[in-house]
């Protein structure tokens, strides 16, 4: 009997994702990725070992089945990879862009080796399905007569509309800002998130029912009165914007912006808005100084560089993470190691164990910043760690334009929230019962707004189980998957 051929995971090398060179990309704001021709797609879909555990489908907050995927991938079954994909995900083309794919980190292949490509595996067979016209607008079938209100059009509430009008309910999505899209389009730098690829998800929804007010900011121009009565439930998918200050000396001064600012304004001057000058926030030959570590951080040094930034510099408090998972920093869990993302390979320098102490100006403009070195030690008693000064190590920067990029504290308490009486924990999320809903009745929450902020793929997540909910308690049993 003739021995069966090695698995494909054994034979054929992982292939990570290609990116445009960083002297080309950096004099644009299109796509950074490159990409991946179909024969490629298929063969790195085959290093898939199917497990009898899939771990990655557990690592997934939307429970993605990714082997199923993978599997109609690698034979060139596309409609039935689609199929298994947009079960899970409303979202597929925007997570397989900018998700930090906590699946790769739990494949079972990271104990030997390097892990299935999910997410680029992901990336292929949505934008295959829509090549293919695979992807169609399909409107429910019948209508419950019920209406509801999504507050918000970031992903939790496009997620959220877009299971609820499966089911059958009328919904009308609502933003205050004057385009759908919430973070994915004014957040996310369309070098990750080109935002053609969120105006055809949008079209889609559209045609199969799903009504969008954008300008109208509900609680103020659209009274909260007239929400209640109109509506049959509401679901409060506002997200978590209230940034995480800086309150050192030196704050004051001018040129020191929260980074979600200077992000938004440079996404409406890529799309063609006209910003008056006076109000610009522009890093055309400025030295920048980004703090904070994370993505936003990262997005922040990304568009620098392309609005021509004389020097770059990210400051992180926390210490380098090693290259490597530590000993007890065990697989299957997302690793903490270090990560260098597009942006960083671009240009720019990066300060680790660096706190900011004080901003340093002159003529009412910041100019420097001064930073001193830290230690993280046990707080006492605890388990908890808490930075420490080393003496002696202080340091300046030169910056003209410094942007705060340290995380959000919360959604904002706006007229709509007090209006409706919402309950806000004390970290200013909105707080909710198990099953979504608020401290008022018929009024749900998902998303930043609920949990805190968090990864895209978990808003999504959000919006899919509120809607889950929401459905229940308008129709006294639910037709919509938990996930």
């Amino acid at each position: 009997m003739a021995e069966s051929p090695p698995p494909p995971f054994l034979t054929i090398k992982p292939r990570k994702a290609v990116y445009r060179p960083a002297a080309e990309r950096v004099r644009d704001y299109r796509d950074v990725a490159v990409p991946r021709e179909e024969a490629a797609s298929r063969a790195q879909a085959s290093r898939c070992m199917d497990c009898f555990l899939p771990f990655c489908h557990w690592a997934c907050p939307l429970g993605n089945h990714v082997p199923d995927w993978n599997r109609a991938l690698a034979a060139g079954d596309w409609a039935g990879a689609y199929r298994q994909l947009q079960a899970t995900n409303n979202l597929p083309e925007v997570t397989a862009r900018i998700c930090p794919a906590p699946c790769e980190a739990a494949c079972v292949l990271n104990i030997a080796g390097d892990p299935v490509t999910i997410r680029e595996d992901e990336l292929a067979v949505i934008e295959r399905a829509f090549e293919a016209g695979l992807v169609t607008p399909a409107p429910p079938r019948a209508r419950t007569g019920k209406s509801v209100a999504v507050i918000g059009s970031g992903p939790a509430g496009l997620a959220c509309a877009d299971q609820l009008n499966r089911a059958g309910h009328r919904v009308t999505v609502f933003e205050r800002d004057d385009k759908i899209g919430g973070l994915l389009r004014y957040g996310i730098p369309d070098f990750k998130l080109e935002k053609w690829v969120l105006d055809r998800r949008l079209a889609l929804l559209e045609a199969e029912g799903i009504t969008f007010a954008p300008g109208t900011a509900v609680g103020e121009a659209y009274a909260v009165e007239e929400l209640r009565k109109n509506f049959d439930a509401v679901c409060l998918a506002i997200g978590a914007r209230v940034p995480r200050e800086l309150p050192v000396e030196g704050r004051e001064l001018a040129g020191i912006y929260p980074a979600m600012t200077y992000l938004a304004q440079s996404n409406r001057r890529v799309a063609g808005e006209r910003i008056p000058s006076n109000a610009r926030i522009d890093a055309k030959g400025q030295c920048v100084a980004v703090i904070g570590g994370g993505d936003t951080g990262a997005d922040c040094v990304g568009t620098a560089h392309r609005q021509g930034a004389r020097r770059v510099t990210q400051l992180e408090i926390l210490p380098r993470p090693p290259e490597r998972r530590a000993p007890t920093d065990v697989w299957p869990n997302y690793p903490q190691i270090l990560r260098t993302s597009t942006s960083h390979e671009e240009g720019g320098q990066r300060e680790w164990a660096a706190q900011t102490a004080r901003f340093l100006g002159r003529g009412g403009r910041v100019r420097a910043l001064e930073a001193v070195r830290v230690e993280w030690v046990p707080l006492a008693g605890q388990t908890r760690q808490a930075p420490r000064e080393l003496p002696g190590t202080t340091f300046t920067i030169e910056a003209d334009l410094v942007l705060l990029a340290m995380g959000f504290v919360g959604a904002e308490r706006h007229p709509l929230l007090e209006a409706l009486g919402i309950r806000s924990d004390a970290r200013g999320t909105i707080q909710t019962d198990d099953q979504y809903m608020t401290s008022v009745p018929g009024v749900f929450s998902a998303g930043d707004a609920r949990r805190g902020q968090s990864l895209v793929v978990w808003a999504i997540a959000e919006g899919r189980r509120a809607a889950h909910y929401l459905d229940a308690h308008l129709m006294g049993a639910s037709v919509l998957p938990l996930l």
